[in-house]
């Protein structure tokens, strides 16, 4: 398998903050620099930036900066502005010209990011020689991995590719190779290599015969690098911050999720916000309390509660069982009346254990002696190991839970266990061979007895599989190696919390690939505890921590990161909102199975995730929102004073902030419904940027429903019922359960003209530019203020636009991507860019890619305004069956509404199920007599339109009178008003509406409401 990689929009905001920065700074490569022989024993002055002798010749260097402080300080603070960020008074503390800071949270490509800034400004600059250092040998290989990884992509990209070596003493050619070389040059270095005391370390400062009497630190200093710091907070030590300057940078480049200490901020990503765009997995936590452990010696663990819409809901629970030679743990499906006295064969400790109630929506099972035990809960005689049994065994069974559901998309899921000790997994017999120590014993016996449940008569393509998979192979252990082959312990690096041992790594990074392939037959992987850090993988849905001792220390956001990164299928597509849509949290969840309880844990959690999220606002107020500033499509827009009063007003109209200017829970609702109240007409125009401003406020609440309870009842099956074969559904699924084609004729002329008129009226590209600031030498002429770029008082400044797109090496099929991205001829495509103004057309000098994106979307604006009303659907010989109700699975109970007349017993409405629009639009169905039946319709039920494809909501069997029936297609939405829809939406639902009116005008209709009272309305003018 390999990886493929897509430029995501959020990447490119972090890269083009950094590249911004250097606005005015002009293109310059191959800067050259030569020995000085009469300088040769002088270490300080041994080179001269000068065009050299060839006979003298050393290598090429980076540009300087040519801007100084003020200009920096102001297109930072630009930048800042931009993103929303509080603007920096002062340069702050910074090795070189600047330190810049990019906050991006785990899992989300901060490595990409920084490896594409490279490209970006050695495009936009010329600069050509960067540093990447990190604090271990853990994220040292995982970077080097992303560089073999990414060459393609990049190449396809920038026409080139990054040479790029990981620092070694003993193997100096390296660094002779990165100076001379006019290419762009990456060295990766981790900090040991150069602040440790060992003699290997020394020997960057050390003059070394085999280096023609050099010594490497003045050779990296002459190529004045852009030195780039991956996990910075793990190198804030006094030592290494002055080993750090001795490399001369030119600038700095902080990359962190949690960044210690601060720089100046030109982006930011946090945990809060990736989760709301949905770039990383969805968290739900499966805890485990210990209840009464000295109590009673009754051992009893609720596993979880079985709904089944045929039977009462029953309980998974592990008790003791008495046998003739020995007493056994065994878990059982039971129900109200049973008694654990009997199933038990009569042991004591149970006498009274008659089961009362199962609560499915509180996770409870209740005793007529009174004892409640809740699901994940432990009762009893309970030790360490049992509760390491429990938490694999619920590893495996969340493993088992979404393998089934995530195999036939062709998406192979992957378990983690992280352990203190080898010999807990694995140990070596007297002859020396690999057997299975503690873990992995109970491994393959709770293996084998949740797979056995997996297995039915039948032979489909998911128990083929399973089938084919031994229970010896499909676990594997990535520890260090010692000289003998034998796995053994990791260690930490003194005063670090992370691990260095090489070997490891080695054999994870290696097989990063291969684990995601269905031919491998590993799916549970073994990992040293210390190795949590510097290695992830997509695929990774199951995390569980394995300690001894109780210990509590572990970084929970550490070990969390191992997972958080949305998938892979079996093609290395990422499986993103781009392909998956609203379904991206639910196929992207991680399960963590954590060794203390759900509220604990969570609690943990939230406090680490909370103490590093970037500085936000916690009211919204009108100050908050004047001034901001909003991307709107492809313009930037400024929040202005009477806008934010507008915005301020509409959120206490509505209940949306309290007195104090707090978000409210009424407007997290009408959120997650979408059902918004509409905006005034003031700021309409800017609806989506209210509401990200809105949502970046933060509260206690703000992290609610980021990390679900693992353990809450799901369903697992919800399959058709009797409603599904009423003759008055067949018939309504017979009208439209047909798959559909289009076609769209319109006039190409007709478009090129339209689309050169749109294009003349909205284009614009951005232009490089830079500054000329004009000043006089101020009183205060100190030597810290000319080294902070305040030793000039500023009079006069002029901003001049810089055309260097001919600088630009990479070569572009203008014709050919405009036309693809529109899905248009290249003829019409030629058309509408020859027509077009050439003021505007030479904007593709200034910034091509920029171009191509925006000339693409503004021709697929005229394009989608075209096609709705010049679309014809015709009917192919596809259908859907019957099973696409089926395939949604593990929906959370809890969200669950167990319908009357809907073709399955449950409807998982959209939103908070108290207060959804759909839930309450399926209980005055089930409660009017004139509804026969209904459903709600599947997400993979969809109708193609040239502008996306659309899944309507609802189909319903309306009786009319004694013999009519009239059969509705309806979408609900919670208003009504078609300006607080994206133009596409509205496009999707003026094509739905066309095509069923095409079906039947007399039995099929389809129309929006945003109430089951609209309907009838509706429903009355027929």
């Amino acid at each position: 398998m390999k990886f493929k990689f897509t430029i995501q929009g959020y990447q490119t905001d972090a890269v083009n903050s950094v590249v911004r920065v250097f606005s005015g700074q002009p293109f310059q490569d191959r800067v050259s620099y030569r020995q000085d022989a009469g300088s040769q024993d002088d270490h300080r002055n041994l080179f001269n930036w000068q065009q050299s002798d060839e006979d003298l010749f050393m290598g090429f260097a980076n540009a300087p900066v040519s801007l100084n402080g003020t200009q920096l300080l102001h297109n930072i603070r630009e930048v800042q502005k931009g993103s929303n960020i509080k603007e920096s008074s002062s340069l702050a503390k910074h090795m070189g010209a600047c330190s810049l800071d990019v906050e991006m949270e785990t899992g989300t490509g901060k490595t990409y990011v920084y490896i594409k800034t490279m490209f970006e400004l050695n495009k936009q600059y010329g600069w050509s020689k960067f540093i990447v250092v990190v604090p271990s040998i853990a994220i040292r290989e995982g970077v080097q991995k992303s560089f073999q990884m990414m060459q393609d992509h990049f190449m396809e990209l920038y026409g080139k590719k990054a040479r790029f070596f990981v620092y070694n003493s003993k193997n100096l050619t390296d660094i002779d190779q990165f100076s001379s070389s006019a290419d762009l040059s990456v060295m990766i270095i981790n900090v040991q290599a150069f602040n440790a005391r060992g003699k290997d370390a020394r020997r960057i400062r050390m003059e070394l015969d085999e280096f023609g009497s050099r010594r490497p630190i003045d050779v990296i200093q002459a190529n004045r690098p852009i030195v780039i710091l991956d996990e910075p907070q793990k190198m804030g030590g006094k030592k290494t911050q002055e080993s750090l300057k001795e490399f001369h940078p030119l600038f700095t480049l902080n990359y962190s999720a949690t960044h210690k200490e601060h720089h100046d901020l030109v982006y930011v990503l946090d945990a809060l916000d990736a989760y709301r765009m949905k770039l990383v997995k969805k968290i739900e936590v499966k805890g485990f309390d210990i209840k009464n452990l000295r109590g009673t010696d009754g051992y009893l663990f609720l596993e979880n509660i079985v709904i089944s819409p045929k039977k009462p809901p029953m309980a998974r629970l592990e008790f003791e069982i008495r046998y003739e030679k020995s007493i056994n743990r065994e878990t059982r499906i039971v129900g109200v009346d049973d008694d654990l006295y009997a199933l038990s064969k009569g042991m004591e400790q149970y006498q009274g254990y008659h089961i009362n109630e199962i609560d499915p929506i509180r996770g409870a099972v209740t005793f007529t002696n009174g004892i409640e035990i809740h699901t994940g809960e432990v009762l009893g005689d309970v030790s360490e190991q049992d509760i390491r049994r429990v938490q694999i065994r619920e590893t495996i069974r969340s493993h088992f839970e979404k393998e089934k559901e995530l195999y036939t998309r062709g998406i192979k899921t992957l378990s983690l266990f992280f352990i203190d000790k080898v010999e807990n997994y694995r140990k070596y017999d007297a002859d020396g061979n690999e057997v299975n120590s503690e873990y992995g014993r109970i491994f393959e016996e709770e293996y084998t007895a949740i797979l056995n449940e997996y297995l039915t008569l039948f032979d489909t393509p998911y128990e083929k599989y399973l089938r084919s998979i031994d229970v010896h192979t499909t676990h594997a252990g990535y520890f260090s190696i010692d000289k003998k082959g034998h796995k053994i312990d990791s260690h930490m690096k003194r005063g670090s919390d992370i691990s260095d041992d090489e070997s490891a790594y080695e054999l994870i990074l290696k097989d990063k690939e291969k684990l995601l392939s269905f031919d491998n037959p590993v799916r549970f992987i073994f990992s040293h505890s210390a190795l949590r850090e510097g290695w992830d993988n997509p695929n990774v849905f199951q995390i569980c921590t394995l300690k001894h001792g109780g210990d509590s220390t572990t970084n929970k956001r550490q070990e969390v990161g191992r997972g958080l990164r949305l998938c892979v299928n079996q093609s290395g597509d990422r499986m993103d909102e781009h392909v998956l849509g609203s379904e991206v949290q639910e196929v992207n969840k991680l399960t963590v199975i954590a060794s203390d309880g759900y509220k604990d844990f969570v609690s943990s959690l939230q406090k680490e995730i909370r103490d590093d999220l970037y500085e936000r606002p916690t009211k919204a107020t009108p100050e908050y929102f004047a001034g901001k500033r909003l991307r709107i499509g492809d313009d930037i827009i400024t929040v202005t004073s009477d806008e934010a009063n507008a915005i301020y007003f509409y959120l206490v109209k509505n209940d949306y902030i309290d007195e104090d200017g707090h978000v409210t829970d009424q407007y997290r609702a009408d959120a997650e419904n979408h059902s918004l109240a509409p905006l005034p007409d003031k700021v309409k125009h800017i609806r989506d940027g209210v509401h990200a401003l809105v949502q970046g406020i933060f509260d206690e609440h703000a992290l609610d429903g980021m990390i679900e309870d693992g353990h809450v009842t799901k369903v697992p099956e919800n399959g058709l019922n009797d409603n599904f074969f009423k003759k008055e559904f067949q018939t309504l699924w017979n009208y439209i359960n047909h798959k559909w084609s289009y076609s769209v004729h319109f006039d190409s002329n007709e478009l090129i003209r339209n689309a050169i008129r749109h294009i003349d009226d909205k284009l614009f590209v951005t232009e490089l530019q830079y500054t000329v600031t004009r000043g006089t030498q101020g009183e205060d002429w100190s030597a810290e203020k000319v080294k902070e770029g305040r030793g000039f008082i500023a009079e006069k400044s002029h901003t001049y636009n810089l055309k260097r797109g001919e600088t630009s090496q990479v070569k572009y099929d203008l014709i050919g991507q405009i036309g693809g991205r529109t899905h248009l001829t290249r003829r019409t495509a030629a058309a509408i860019l020859k027509g077009i103004s050439p003021l505007k057309f030479i904007m593709y000098r200034y910034n091509p890619e920029e171009f191509i994106s925006k000339v693409s979307k503004l021709i697929n604006e005229e394009k989608a305004a075209m096609i709705v009303n010049d679309i014809t659907y015709n009917q192919t010989d596809g259908s859907y069956d019957s099973t696409i109700f089926t395939a949604e699975k593990n929906k959370d109970f809890s969200k669950a509404y167990l319908a009357k007349k809907n073709v399955q017993d449950y409807v998982f409405a959209d939103g908070t199920a108290e207060k959804s629009v759909e839930r309450k639009f399926a209980e005055d169905m089930d409660l009017d007599d004139k509804v026969v039946v209904y459903a709600k319709l599947p997400r993979g039920f969809q109708i193609p339109t040239p502008v996306g494809n659309y899944a309507p909501d609802w189909a319903i069997a309306f009786q009319k009178g004694t013999v009519k029936h009239i059969y509705f297609v309806a979408e609900t939405k919670g208003s009504m008003e078609s300006l607080d829809l994206r133009p596409i939406e509205q496009a999707k639902i003026t094509c739905a509406k066309k095509l069923f009116n095409e079906i039947s005008k007399d039995n099929v209709v389809y129309d929006q409401v945003d109430s089951y009272q609209n309907l009838l309305s509706l429903m009355n003018a027929l």
